[in-house]
């Protein structure tokens, strides 16, 4: 498979794929083919399929991963019975299948035994260096009527909260910030300092 990868300098490679003529011949998957492959071993599960091309998931500083397990926890403890907290697990959308690191959805974990969800109340990505791939997935979740979408910022510490999808984009969308709280519009009694998803200072 790497002999398929153009040799030389990064974003020589990247400009090659992301040139307009070069770009409208790019081979694009289909979910179904997404999956096959992913059965069969040949791609990782460290992956997102993303306007159908596959996408490899950033690693995970302990930064990322300490914020992650914040949200799970304090979405776990007030959600209700009705609603499971899915981490870093797949949403099936028309022409994509992201992984949002922490995603909050309708029933529990045997509604979703024979297909992955493909909505959702809530979903959240942590951005330490990946800040461009979550802003594109802004329209992809918009697309699957998603009613509430965060970028939680981990070295910015704050939250840019996207809400209302209209016609495959969030029509709000607000920062917030230190020294003031958050709650998903699904879940308003689970308001939470900004400060309390972050590491607290040395």
């Amino acid at each position: 498979m790497s002999d398929l990868i153009p040799q030389g300098p990064p974003d020589s490679a990247l400009q090659v794929f992301t040139a307009p003529d070069v770009l409208e011949r790019v081979h694009r998957m289909s979910i179904d083919e997404y999956h096959r492959l992913g059965e069969s071993g040949i791609i990782g599960e460290r992956t997102e399929l993303i306007r159908g091309v596959v996408v490899d998931k950033m690693s995970q500083s302990p930064l990322h991963c300490y914020i992650v397990q914040v949200l799970l926890q304090w979405l776990a403890s007030g959600v209700g019975d009705h609603w499971t907290v899915r981490p870093g697990l797949p949403v099936t959308t028309a022409d994509s299948e992201p992984k949002p690191d922490v995603c909050v959805v309708a029933g529990g974990a045997h509604d979703y035994v024979a297909g992955h969800p493909t909505t959702a109340a809530l979903a959240i990505e942590v951005s330490i260096s990946s800040e461009r791939l979550d802003r594109e997935k802004a329209a992809i979740y918009a697309e699957a009527g998603i009613d509430e979408y965060w970028i939680v910022f981990g070295e910015r510490q704050n939250v840019e909260v996207h809400r209302a999808p209209v016609a495959g984009r969030y029509t709000e969308i607000i920062t917030v910030r230190l020294g003031e709280s958050i709650a998903p519009m699904a879940f308003p009694q689970l308001s939470i300092p900004v400060a309390s998803l972050f590491p607290p200072a040395a």
